[in-house]
């Protein structure tokens, strides 16, 4: 027998100030069987990173076909696609072919360190892609965070983020430094 995702369920109140940006989200996250709590957290931080009424989760490891997130025009063009951790030259290629712009979020790991020595030239030729990094170290202070339901408050200004993540148990305030790498 197959294994079922398991639901999370998140309301994000969203300030951001880099972008005016004031809105909250009310999501319903799917965690695939084989998706880790440090996954999930990264998919969340792009999200709010790039909030919008039609920013969405897909089924991401559920189909190949599709990124991690992405926002559609409402004539179904593909305006953002984000991919998490270190794609592969063709999933990249195919993300800026068919999206206005592709973005990569990751931790900042020595996995991901040695994928940008070998990968870091030939993504800069792609004029529509960004890299983003989150700092390693936080994906601990994210996990202890995780609850099945959880209220996040996200503050957002001079590129910097600040959540503060309540749960049935615990609450958390975490400072997210994002770093543009490309």
């Amino acid at each position: 027998m197959a294994l079922k995702a398991t639901i999370f369920k998140a309301d994000i109140s969203i300030s951001d100030m880099d972008r005016n940006y004031y809105q909250s989200h009310n999501l319903t996250i799917a965690r695939h069987p084989s998706e880790n709590d440090e996954r999930m957290m990264l998919r969340i931080i792009a999200f709010i990173a790039n909030a919008h009424e039609r920013l969405q989760f897909t089924k991401g490891l559920s189909d190949d076909e599709v990124p991690d997130l992405w926002q559609k025009s409402y004539s179904d063009e593909i305006e953002l696609w984000i991919e998490l951790g270190q794609p592969s030259e063709q999933r990249i290629k195919k993300g800026c072919n068919q999206s206005q712009q592709m973005q990569i979020f990751a931790y900042a790991d020595n996995s991901f360190d040695m994928w940008w020595k070998k990968e870091h030239a030939k993504l800069q030729v792609r004029k529509n892609l960004s890299v983003f990094t989150v700092p390693d170290e936080l994906a601990e202070a994210l996990v202890k965070a995780v609850q099945r339901s959880m209220q996040i408050q996200a503050t957002i200004q001079d590129g910097q983020m600040w959540l503060t993540i309540e749960g049935a148990d615990v609450t958390s305030s975490v400072e997210v430094n994002i770093e543009k790498r490309l």
